[in-house]
């Protein structure tokens, strides 16, 4: 849910996302899977499915700072001399993925001298908040304004607002304008929803039993999740024998799965929209003494730590943290009057059982993001809750 909003299915800085979704899409093969989401763009859907197997440009090892088919645009009216006063209005800080990833926008900050000031205002998941902390940091001398909207509609005409007055950089979640230099984002949710089903086709048989566990009905980045995930379904020969919500409650979680386990007898894959609970649904079919099937987590410590110890059939498509540092670069491109890209679609790598190695990592606390993108920030691992 990192990046949810419960706004209508709307465009963002993307030129691809105004297209309507394709009619033979919506409709379902019998698998169980049903109607196709109000939030499904054939557009968009095959934009990521295409960024899916392109390669970024960028530093090696930095994919924070690639970027994947970008198409730079001019910044040079925003150039100016430092030091710079960067502002950020923030959605919220109201779960795990958020706090890891502002800790990670700090330090990113902490690394450039010429930012000698950082003014930061939390929304706390609030519209009209953040519509008024928008306003008031226009008013407080900021060079450029990151903006991480708490819904996309809503917050759309106080960011349109602001663009002629100074740059402003979206990401995380999109709006409804392109008035912004840039939007950043990971490839989305259509990627990951694939990534997670396209592995279960390939280690379930066919007819296999699939239970669906999704966390919120008409939540923009988990609808596209969703999408994703029905159409390679539909197109396979497993059976959807459920799709359940769990409001992102572990106790909810392991519940369901156990219903699931005593109705069927025998469950054969778990696909999950979000990984927070994807402990919860191990944790079921360990408590009904059956073998866990292949299932989907995300990048949180806890599953990762889950996998190995337990030596699970599963892959953890990711939304990863790192994105978080992207802004504070792009802030300084803008007004050093650098090439940006008008979109900037960073690689959202999925951890699969040959990296998982690779991402697990000791001292670090259950709820930390393997994907943050921190390891060479000052401060790690002890800012961010670990041990050395």
């Amino acid at each position: 849910m990192a990046a949810c909003t419960t706004d209508s299915p709307a465009p963002s800085a993307a030129p691809a996302t105004t297209s309507a979704s394709a009619p033979a899409a919506a409709e379902s093969s019998g698998s169980g899977t049903g109607a196709q989401s109000k939030f499904f763009v054939q557009t968009d859907y095959d934009a990521q499915m295409a960024m899916r197997s392109t390669q970024p440009t960028g530093p090696d090892g930095k994919p924070w700072e690639q970027t994947i088919d970008p198409q730079l645009i001019d910044t040079a009216k925003y150039k100016k001399g430092g030091p710079y006063h960067l502002c950020f209005s923030n959605a919220a800080v109201n779960n795990p993925w958020r706090q890891v990833g502002l800790k990670t926008m700090q330090a990113e900050v902490g690394l450039h001298k010429e930012i000698t000031k950082f003014t930061m205002l939390d929304a706390e998941g609030k519209d009209d908040k953040q519509i008024s902390d928008i306003a008031e940091l226009q008013g407080k001398g900021c060079d450029a304004l990151i903006v991480s909207p708490n819904t996309t509609a809503t917050l759309t005409p106080a960011i349109a607002g602001a663009c002629p007055k100074l740059p402003v950089i979206v990401f995380d979640r999109g709006v409804q304008t392109d008035c912004p230099v840039t939007f950043i984002k990971p490839i989305g949710g259509y990627a990951f929803g694939a990534e997670a089903a396209e592995f279960l086709t390939t280690k379930v048989p066919a007819g296999g039993k699939i239970l669906a566990l999704r966390i919120l009905p008409g939540v923009d980045v988990l609808e596209t999740r969703w999408s994703a995930a029905k159409i390679a379904f539909d197109k396979s020969g497993l059976d959807v024998v459920g799709v359940e919500f769990t409001d992102g409650d572990a106790a909810k979680t392991k519940s369901i799965v156990g219903d699931y386990i005593q109705r069927h007898g025998k469950i054969d894959g778990v696909w999950m929209d979000a990984g927070a609970t994807a402990v919860a649904a191990v944790e079921a079919f360990e408590d009904a003494g059956q073998p866990v099937p292949p299932i989907n987590g995300e990048d949180q410590e806890d599953f990762l730590q889950k996998w190995s110890d337990a030596k699970l059939t599963a892959i953890a498509p990711t939304y990863p943290t790192y994105q978080w540092r992207t802004p504070v670069i792009a802030a300084l491109k803008i007004l050093k009057g650098e090439q940006v890209p008008k979109v900037w679609n960073l690689p959202q790598p999925t951890v699969t059982q040959e990296t998982l190695a690779t991402y697990l990592k000791p001292g670090m606390p259950p709820l930390h993001y393997a994907l943050c993108g921190c390891e060479d920030l000052p401060g790690y691992p002890e800012k961010w809750g670990g041990k050395r």
